[in-house]
């Protein structure tokens, strides 16, 4: 099959277009014929780090949507022929190839009238953002949330989410980004590069500070983010814990959650990793109706993904670019 290979790591930038194996599913596994494939930071972190469970040639991609076609023994929940898309375990070879192999109590069915490209965009930016707001803060009617780097991946899928969930919602974004973040349902916009944003959201709170944070930016912003929660406020982190036990108070308790998506894989939890697939009905049922925005920005092809993840890393990509596999 057609592949984008990894030599090694630290040669993201050089992947080229080659030939590689056509996986094979295993019990409980199905193989998808992969139409599209979702870029994302994780790509070019874990390709210029490795990972000990890789071989060379390797293949990056974690969001695959496809159509089935063979499915391993004891597969009941898809049958060949279904659309469906997958975050795939990154210990493995990935989606940026024409076939993948992923395990079918993960995946989920693509309903009418969502296109691969807009099924591709969501699970690690998407299911990031529904377990950061809903598995892990229980995220409600009425309260308010700061999302961190509104404009990127998953702090637009999460300013959506709680927005239609009932949110005020607030996020730091340039204010080139300012009117894209409004667009997605953000009710304040902040300007992290001219504005302080605790000063800012306590501010907007009347220094009541907000209910929820989101951070995907860093230790030192999460950290500073603590300032502006509120009493019994909640943070979920992604890229970096806040010094947890120097902010621990009797007279301000907070509630810490650490999201990592992708390691559900590798845990023994079978229920846990069964949530993939629930979080990726919920939001597809979503996208079917109308209600979130896929956030595709630009659709390239298989040959202009290294020159992609290199757009990437520089963090002042707005939205996903998924790449289009086969047709």
């Amino acid at each position: 099959m057609k592949a984008l290979l990894l030599e090694n790591k630290g040669k993201v930038f050089e992947m080229r277009v080659g030939n590689a194996e056509k996986p094979s599913p295993g019990q409980g596994e199905i193989l998808v014929k992969i139409h599209a494939t979702a870029l994302n930071p994780v790509d070019y972190k874990t390709g210029n780090g490795g990972n000990p469970n890789w071989t060379y040639p390797h293949i990056l991609g974690l969001d695959s949507a496809g159509t089935v076609e063979e499915v391993g023994a004891d597969v009941t929940y898809v049958k060949v022929g279904d659309r469906v898309v997958y975050h795939g375990d990154l210990t493995k070879k990935g989606g940026f190839a024409e076939y993948g192999v992923t395990t079918a109590h993960t995946v989920s069915i693509i309903p009418a009238g969502v296109s691969f490209e807009e099924a591709a965009a969501l699970p690690t930016a998407g299911y990031t953002a529904y377990q950061a707001i809903f598995h892990k803060m229980h995220a409600s009617e009425g309260q308010t949330i700061l999302v961190h780097a509104g404009a990127g991946g998953v702090g637009g899928f999460a300013i959506q989410l709680a927005k239609h969930a009932g949110l005020t919602v607030m996020t730091t974004a340039s204010s080139a980004n300012h009117e894209y973040v409004h667009s997605l349902g953000a009710d304040y916009a902040i300007d992290y590069r001219e504005e302080d944003f605790v000063e800012k959201v306590l501010e907007i709170t009347n220094g009541r500070g907000v209910d929820l944070v989101l951070d995907t930016v860093g230790r030192d912003n999460a950290d500073k983010s603590l300032k502006a929660l509120a009493f019994n406020g909640q943070i979920a982190f992604i890229a970096g814990p806040p010094n947890v036990n120097d902010a621990i108070s009797f007279a301000h308790p907070l509630s810490f959650h650490q999201v990592a998506l992708g390691s559900v894989h590798e845990s023994n939890n079978i229920e846990q990793q069964k949530t993939l697939a629930e979080m990726g009905d919920r939001m597809l049922s979503l996208l079917q109706e109308g209600t979130i925005n896929p956030m595709v920005e630009k659709v390239i092809s298989l040959e202009e993904v290294p020159e992609a993840l290199a757009e990437l890393s520089t963090r002042r990509v707005k939205g996903k670019i998924v790449a289009r596999i086969t047709v």
